[in-house]
């Protein structure tokens, strides 16, 4: 499923389910990004708490979930991976 993203309270929403979803309670999600419950609720309920990219890419593995970055205008990817390309 893909689900685009436009607001912080979107992308609450969508990681308090996933976290439901997998039967995980705040407090264990929380401890296994190495943050508190409360951030993590604040997280969850209206997108507020901040936290770093690192714990985030790590909330999203943890739950199951990829982050995808393209154009808002178009669908064609810009960047095609090939073999004589760099990895960046």
């Amino acid at each position: 499923m893909k689900i685009i993203v436009h607001t912080p309270a979107g992308l609450a929403e969508i990681l308090q389910s996933a976290r439901k979803e997998l039967g995980l309670n705040q407090t264990q999600a929380a401890k296994a990004l190495g943050i508190g419950q409360p951030r993590l609720s604040a997280l969850e309920t209206n997108g507020t708490a901040s936290i770093s990219l690192e714990q985030m890419l790590a909330l999203f593995a943890l739950y199951d979930l990829e982050l995808c970055v393209q154009s808002r205008h178009d669908n064609v990817p810009q960047y095609e991976a090939r073999e004589d390309a760099p990895e960046w």
